[in-house]
């Protein structure tokens, strides 16, 4: 279980270093329009996109097997609850990602660099509540 855990976090690490360089990205590429940039931004954004998924995915899937270990404990846990809630958000929030790949991809991003640069800061608050639930265990 130990490794499971560890493979878990180092996943999720990994995961949240696309999360946190993919939106600059957004602002790089709504900040600017020479074509060359766009195209160059364009296929950096869908690598990442497609790589920090698969980071993703094996995340999650080792955790819900963590989950899994002991769903009786965890599943009565306020703490717990909150946590899956945040990372339900967080999926929510890479699914929004691979929306503004698309977005870029077609010329129909239409948002400013202010607004991803805002958009930025939102896995932010994830990763310190999430992690302050998983340690601190605060309910």
């Amino acid at each position: 279980m130990l490794w499971i855990k560890a493979l878990h976090i180092a996943f999720v690490v990994c995961w949240f270093a696309g999360i946190f360089y993919l939106p600059r990205l957004f602002v790089n590429s709504a900040q600017t329009s020479d074509r060359n940039t766009l195209q160059t931004l364009a296929v950096m954004q869908r690598k990442l996109y497609r790589f920090m998924s698969l980071l993703a995915i094996l995340a999650v899937l080792l955790g819900l097997l963590l989950l899994g270990q002991n769903w009786a404990y965890y599943s009565a846990q306020g703490w717990m609850q909150v946590k899956l809630v945040l990372v339900v958000l967080l999926i929510g929030y890479h699914l929004a990602c691979g929306r503004y790949v698309h977005g870029f991809e077609q010329n129909k991003v239409k948002h400013s660099h202010i607004y991803f640069r805002w958009f930025n800061e939102l896995p932010v608050l994830m990763l310190f509540s999430i992690v302050i639930l998983a340690v601190v265990r605060p309910f």
